[in-house]
């Protein structure tokens, strides 16, 4: 996740980070904005949205959430509505499950709250976003940049965002570490062991 704001801070996508050499003097063709210091707003605070907001803390961001119920015990700032997270952060990442409440919990109102000089980042469900919306947003300049790691119809993506340098598309592989499949592979065996000597599940789905 990190590594998406920060590509998409650098336009990497573009190729703008390359640089001309004259003499001994590198001339670099344009300025970018730090990740650092950004103001992070995480919609979903469960085990991944902490993870992230731990991440972004290391490069003192300021951290900020919304969740269908607020966490007492956190010490994050709570919104209690998606727009008004939008309009009080410089990243929105979106690591929420996928409920009929948060379908499309991306919308127009949304991204424009997060404005032309916001960053959205998807990891979640690609139906958390409405595409159409977010690509008109792009185009048009009113959202500053997305990364997104999953689509509404994968393996297809809009075609539209492949000639856009404000958009960094990554295949769903945001878990595809060897060391996030060895533990996805654990968690399974040990569901299925504790099922089977009828002790509680790791990991109930209620």
């Amino acid at each position: 996740m990190v590594g998406k704001v920060i590509k998409l801070y650098a336009f990497v996508c573009n190729h703008e980070w390359v640089v001309k050499v004259t003499g001994n003097c590198p001339r670099i063709a344009k300025l970018y904005t730090r990740f650092s210091g950004k103001s992070v707003g995480i919609i979903g605070l469960g085990r991944i949205g902490l993870a992230i907001a731990k991440r972004a803390e290391a490069f003192g961001c300021p951290i900020s959430y919304y969740s269908r119920l607020q966490k007492r015990d956190s010490k994050y700032r709570y919104f209690p509505s998606v727009v008004e997270l939008a309009s009080n952060c410089n990243i929105l990442v979106v690591a929420c499950p996928l409920t009929d409440e948060t379908h499309r919990i991306i919308n127009r109102q949304v991204i424009d709250a997060l404005g032309p000089k916001g960053v959205l980042i998807n990891i979640g469900r690609g139906l958390h976003v409405d595409e159409p919306e977010l690509v008109s947003a792009l185009q048009e300049g009113r959202l500053g940049g997305a990364g997104l790691d999953v689509f509404e119809n994968e393996p297809e993506v809009p075609e539209k965002f492949f000639g856009l340098d404000n958009v960094v598309l990554t295949p769903h592989v945001g878990p595809a570490t060897i060391e996030t499949r060895m533990a996805m592979a654990d968690l399974v065996i040990g569901n299925l062991e504790a099922h089977f000597l009828n002790k509680p599940l790791l990991t109930p789905v209620v």
